[in-house]
């Protein structure tokens, strides 16, 4: 019965696919620049590799007034982008939370904004029916004299870290879980070197607050209810327990003024169907500036991709895994739909003449291929050669290319998929 409850507590999150990360606070408004000098990396750092004195970076309390912040239009955006779940940074290592707290004056309740913006999503993807989660900084905390990180204002020797844990940490997730509705999880992050015990016992304050919460995996110790691939990575292999991977549209998680190197929406469709194929979620990030706008290049590609998946979304939604085929795919990629017995081959890079594609290693039989934005079907030829012990399947393919992001063929199986092994 326990592995049931478990199983259903994950239902939402294995079905969901695609979420949008938020990150947003103080470090939005020098946007990677700080008197002149850019940050070395990671505009959300800037504090902390620039060794910006802490009373230095208090004094963007006084600037941080998003005039422009609308919390009901990153939801419906979202939902238009074919995200099913948004994650905020309610408060990320330089200690500012974005919700009202009462633990400690370092939020946003005293900045000239002045209101809840946890608060705000909350509401918003309760209105919308998108699943709100919280991201949450366990270890690190710049602000604080007894957290994690700040060796510039503090003297590590003179720190208590279970007193941070217990005076801030524990109250302020108990708040986060019981003043803001149901929570689809709470994202931790950078555990470090955190005492397993302490990893622990915050597990048991989400899960005596909120039972149905989901904890990620950086948590640590593996005491987590999915497991948190590394930043902007994709596994080698498929795995069949819950996973998700984080990643940016561009390299920075916060706003950047200088960093305009976004991903195409190629890119972010291949990622997506990379990580779905392999039985993950995507959990792609934007950084607002200090208007609380999203930056428009982002815009522009989440929302071609956006559009991809109103057309064939059927090939990401309602999947899970691919088994590990025996070869790579220098075409595109794989997702699969056991209920619908359908292999989705998921065309990026389209062949020339004679517009054939070849896949290695299927030994279901097949019984049909359509496009999947026509319903065109498509010519086939399977065949297995005994002597090489190899199956194959050949598809022709039209000569011009229905869709240059990403051309899905539906491919009917006979049966569940079955992939030869070499």
């Amino acid at each position: 019965m326990a592995d049931n409850i478990a199983d259903n507590k994950l239902d939402w999150f294995r079905n969901a696919k695609y979420g949008l990360f938020i990150h947003w606070g103080l470090y939005t408004i020098p946007g990677g620049e700080w008197n002149g000098q850019l940050a070395p990396h990671g505009t959300e750092w800037i504090m902390k590799t620039m060794r910006i004195p802490l009373k230095d970076y208090r004094e963007l309390l006084s600037r941080f007034d998003p005039d422009a912040f609308d919390p009901y239009y990153y939801v419906r955006r979202a939902k238009e982008w074919g995200m099913k779940y948004i994650v905020l940074t309610a408060k990320h290592h330089d200690g500012f939370a974005l919700f009202d707290t009462k633990v400690s004056d370092y939020s946003v309740m005293h900045t000239p904004y002045g209101r809840d913006i946890v608060r705000q999503f909350s509401d918003a993807c309760a209105s919308e029916g998108l699943t709100f989660c919280v991201y949450y900084s366990q270890m690190q905390d710049w602000e604080d004299p007894d957290g994690n990180g700040n060796t510039w204002d503090y003297d590590p020797a003179c720190q208590d870290f279970s007193r941070y844990f217990y005076g801030k940490v524990i109250p302020q997730v108990r708040e986060l879980l019981t003043n803001y509705g149901k929570l689809g999880m709470i994202w931790f992050d950078t555990p470090y070197d955190m005492p397993v015990a302490l990893c622990r016992e915050l597990a048991g304050t989400v899960h005596a607050c909120q039972p149905d919460c989901l904890i990620n995996g950086r948590i640590g110790y593996g005491i987590g209810d999915f497991r948190e691939a590394a930043d902007n990575a994709i596994p080698l292999l498929s795995r069949s327990d819950p996973w998700e991977s984080p990643m940016t549209l561009n390299h920075t998680w916060g706003y950047s003024r200088r960093d305009n190197d976004f991903k195409s929406p190629r890119q972010v469709l291949e990622n997506l169907v990379r990580v779905v194929g392999k039985g993950g979620n995507l959990l792609l990030n934007v950084g607002p500036d200090e208007h609380g706008m999203i930056p428009a290049k982002s815009e522009e590609v989440l929302c071609a991709a956006g559009e991809w998946l109103r057309v064939n979304g059927e090939s990401i939604y309602g999947t899970s895994g691919v088994p590990d085929f025996p070869y790579l795919i220098p075409w595109g990629g794989l997702t699969y739909s056991s209920c619908r017995r359908t292999l989705y081959l998921h065309v990026m890079h389209y062949p020339s003449y004679p517009y054939r594609l070849l896949l290695t290693g299927l030994e279901t039989p097949v019984t049909g291929i359509r496009l999947l934005r026509s319903g065109a079907p498509l010519q086939f030829m399977q065949s297995y050669e005994p002597a090489r012990d190899e199956h194959r399947l050949y598809i022709s393919l039209p000569e011009v290319c229905p869709d240059t992001d990403d051309t899905v063929l539906a491919v009917s199986l006979s049966g569940p998929v079955s992939v030869q092994k070499i």
